[in-house]
């Protein structure tokens, strides 16, 4: 049987190897750990600049600025509207009893070419009267001019000295002029009669196209009727309003016979993609577009309507709306650029040695495609087409090297 005593003392010296051991064991694991961190930082790959440069460079496409001469086109809107319009008129009443079967709505007629006919018998005898009117008072003059002649010879025979009044009255000065002024008078009404005549034909005053007609055949008309609305087809107007800050770069044709500037005409939703109307850019009107506030230009398209073009071309119509593409005066020295590459500002991203380069630039004219550049750039600057998402003078650039992906 074993002693209590000699249990109790063995149980310390077991707990106290317990904990040496665990104790050890620990502190190995921390060393081979330490150990197994201390050969982590040892083997890891150091980064040099240049790889960082590498993979931070933003991919980037480029286009080289364009320098010369070059002439702009300036797009605008304009309305198409006659050159020439008359408002047909009577100038006599009547009954018409002939109408040209041209004269309709749409029609087209020739210069002198009859339109209407008015009932000319009333005209007719007036004019008969006129004429007889005439011949009686000729008649008279020469009967009157006979009495002066037998006056002045009675007045030679009895020899009397008389004052200049008394001496017209007795050579009958006063009634041969009365005669005369009767023959005036019986002249002027004939002629009036003839126009009149004349005036019952009416006929188209230059090649036309009619708009509106509001008579027809056996309608009784007075004189200042309304008879109907033509224009003339040899020439068109294009009416459209330009911003005044580019009035200096137009050319207008200031004197007679000189041609303006050419003025290219598009309709693509009626006309297509291809097709397009030629004319030139005439005067400035001098008066604002009273909603715009912008100036007023006129534009001459001849034969609008295609009459003598060849097929296919189209024609104008009247209050249609077109693009109006007018070339603007040559600039020179400038560097030409797409739009939309001239950014926020008036700047332009420009690729310098790898890096980006934000240039402030002088912007001279912007037409529908094309900014024209004064100061700023130079002929052959590599500007940047992407859109960037970090924008930051200096940035790293690079090009799509062959056989490298773009970035979607």
């Amino acid at each position: 049987m074993s002693n209590p005593v000699d249990d109790r003392a063995a149980r310390p010296e077991s707990g106290r190897a317990g904990r040496l051991k665990t104790a050890l064991i620990s502190l190995a694991i921390l060393l081979a750990g330490i150990a197994l961190m201390v050969l982590i930082f040892k083997t890891e790959p150091t980064a040099t600049r240049r790889d960082v440069a590498k993979e931070t460079a933003m991919l980037v496409e480029v286009t080289a600025a364009e320098g010369g001469t070059f002439r702009p086109r300036i797009e605008v809107m304009g309305r198409v509207v006659p050159a020439r319009e008359v408002a047909l008129s009577a100038r006599v009443g009547g009954r018409v009893i002939e109408q040209s079967d041209a004269f309709e709505p749409g029609g087209r007629v020739g210069e002198g070419e009859l339109l209407l006919r008015l009932d000319p018998a009333d005209y007719e005898t007036t004019l008969r009267q006129r004429r007889s009117e005439l011949e009686q008072a000729r008649a008279d003059l020469e009967l009157e001019q006979g009495r002066q002649s037998v006056a002045r010879q009675d007045f030679e025979l009895l020899g009397e000295d008389l004052d200049q009044g008394n001496r017209a009255l007795v050579l009958r000065q006063p009634q041969l002029k009365q005669a005369r002024a009767r023959v005036e008078a019986a002249e002027a009404a004939l002629r009036r009669a003839r126009l009149d005549l004349q005036r019952t034909r009416l006929a188209a005053p230059f090649d036309a196209q009619i708009l509106s007609r509001s008579v027809t055949l056996g309608s009784q008309i007075n004189a200042g009727d309304a008879l109907g609305r033509l224009v003339a087809t040899d020439r068109y107007w294009v009416e459209a309003s330009v911003p005044l800050s580019r009035l200096r770069w137009l050319r207008f044709a200031e004197d007679e016979g000189e041609d303006g500037a050419p003025v290219t005409l598009r309709q693509d939703a009626v006309w297509g993609e291809n097709r397009h109307r030629q004319g030139r850019l005439r005067r400035l009107v001098g008066e604002l577009d009273d909603a715009a506030r912008l100036a007023r230009v006129l534009i001459t398209v001849d034969d609008p309507l295609a009459l003598e073009a060849p097929e296919g071309t189209p024609a104008l119509m009247l209050g249609g709306f077109v693009r109006t593409l007018i070339e603007g005066r040559e600039l020179r020295d400038v560097v030409r650029l797409e739009r939309g590459l001239v950014r926020r500002d008036d700047t332009v991203w420009v690729m310098t040695d790898g890096a980006l380069d934000i240039r402030s630039v002088k912007v001279l004219l912007r037409d529908a495609g094309h900014a024209y550049i004064a100061e700023g750039l130079e002929p052959g600057d590599r500007v940047v087409r992407t859109d960037l998402a970090t924008v930051v003078d200096g940035a790293a650039l690079r090009l799509e090297q062959p056989g490298e992906e773009a970035p979607e």
